[in-house]
């Protein structure tokens, strides 16, 4: 029996998630090239990212047709599994036949034949039950969080600490807002073109419309806009509302010297470019080189050719003679803020790491802050929702450094709301202290963090 192209694809995407660390996304893309059908690329994204959202509950419910736990079952098995439960309990146009007979199909392939009877007879019970009511199943003596943790599939630690912090209702907003998926926002690179690049989407099938936040921005369903003339054109790239605010945060101007400190991908420095404009200088700057490879790549397309390249390590002093005008530092952070978008992260991620990112990203500000001429303004960012990425990183620094203060929020808001749709109160964008947080639930984006500090 031949195996659909989605679901080869979708096995051997979550196979190397799983075996190698990669991420899916990458995976994905390197894949699904053009010639895969439309309807192909769709259901091998659907099951791969479906999958990673759900594994808690899917190996909760296959643990229970199972000697040992499905975690500790062949991981070729264990994925086969996996996406034939995905299939029969998310999937209602997916004949329940061909969820069983092409998941027992894969571990055929997989030369773990002596599976087969196992997958069939665990997805077919799976099948003849799949409406019941899960709650049922849980243990009396089950913690409320582990509950909710099991239900929304996440880790436990992690429920436990967005119920202290956040609380129930928000908790559960971002728990399921994670198990979504996300919106796909592009940002427009050549507002001169707007016509013409919505009327490109169009014709290429895909359904365009304003952004919610940014007039510059736009929504995008039906389709991969990746693979649409206005993206290989540069006209257009894809990127989160939230994440193409933050360096409009910046403030920049004609003629500033500007450094994206932790440029890779490169989705953020073309907004530096068109403020600073032909007098300004832009340096883009990454510590390592595949990432910096990617990012002239990125660069080329969008048609950026005026930005300084530099691979440097940010926390140690950073190599320039000249001080910046405005320097952003879009840190490593866990990513927290993009789990419906990066499903994996939730399964990789320990509580320990945050204090390790939190030394990784102090140590960054406080050398971009050594970089910053006075009067300048620097924005720290990160895609994360965790305070001691975020508040703490800050904190820290303005403790340490002298002659610095914190941009206030109506600052920041008046550089913001020249951006933003009509409507779009920029206020209500920014806590007491002036820092920029989005929390996926509550907006309808991923999770971004940002705050600006000034030099005196």
């Amino acid at each position: 029996m031949a195996i659909s192209p989605a679901r080869t694809i979708a096995y051997e995407t979550l196979r190397r998630v799983e075996a190698e660390g990669a991420y899916a996304s990458d995976v994905l893309h390197a894949e699904l090239p053009a010639s895969v059908k439309a309807e192909d690329t769709a259901l091998a994204t659907e099951l791969t990212l479906g999958v990673l959202r759900w594994r808690r509950l899917l190996d909760f419910l296959l643990d229970r047709s199972l000697k040992k736990p499905v975690a500790k079952l062949d991981l070729p098995v264990a994925i086969a599994l996996r996406i034939g439960l995905y299939q029969l309990r998310h999937l209602d146009r997916v004949p329940a036949s061909a969820a069983v007979n092409e998941s027992v199909e894969l571990v055929k392939r997989a030369r773990k034949a002596s599976a087969a009877t196992l997958v069939n007879a665990v997805l077919r019970r799976a099948a003849s039950e799949s409406g019941g009511l899960i709650e049922k199943l849980f243990p009396q003596d089950l913690s409320p969080a582990e509950r909710l943790a099991i239900l929304q599939s996440h880790p436990t630690w992690m429920v436990e600490r967005w119920l202290a912090r956040l609380g129930p209702s928000n908790t559960e907003g971002l728990l399921k807002a994670n198990n979504r998926t996300p919106h796909l926002s592009c940002a427009i690179n050549d507002v001169d073109r707007r016509e013409a690049i919505t009327s490109s989407l169009a014709k290429a099938g895909l359904r365009v419309t304003p952004g919610q936040l940014l007039k510059n921005a736009i929504a995008v369903t039906g389709g991969s806009p990746a693979r649409t003339d206005a993206f290989r054109h540069g006209w257009i790239s894809i990127q989160d509302e939230a994440s193409q605010i933050v360096p409009l945060l910046l403030d920049v101007h004609p003629g500033d010297r500007a450094l994206d400190v932790c440029a890779a991908p490169g989705g953020k420095t073309p907004t530096l470019v068109r403020a600073t404009g032909r007098a300004g200088v832009v340096v883009a700057a990454d510590r390592h080189a595949h990432r910096l490879r990617a990012m002239r790549a990125h660069f080329e397309r969008v048609g950026l050719r005026d930005v300084a390249i530099v691979e440097l390590d940010a926390t140690k002093s950073l190599p320039f003679g000249a001080k910046f005008d405005r320097i952003l530092v879009d840190a490593p952070c866990s990513g927290t803020g993009t789990l419906a978008r990066h499903p994996e992260i939730r399964w990789r991620l320990r509580p320990e790491q945050l204090a390790e990112f939190h030394a990784l990203q102090a140590g960054m500000l406080m050398m971009a802050l050594a970089a910053l001429a006075r009067g300048g303004r620097l924005v720290y960012s990160t895609c994360s929702i965790e305070p001691e990425e975020n508040d703490e990183v800050v904190a820290k620094a303005l403790a340490a450094s002298r002659s610095v203060r914190r941009v206030t929020a109506g600052e920041m808001a008046r550089a913001l709301t020249k951006h933003l749709v009509p409507g779009v109160e920029a206020e209500g964008l920014f806590d007491r202290l002036g820092q920029f947080k989005t929390l996926p639930g509550a907006q309808d984006c991923d999770g971004f963090f940002a705050a600006a500090i000034e030099k005196e």
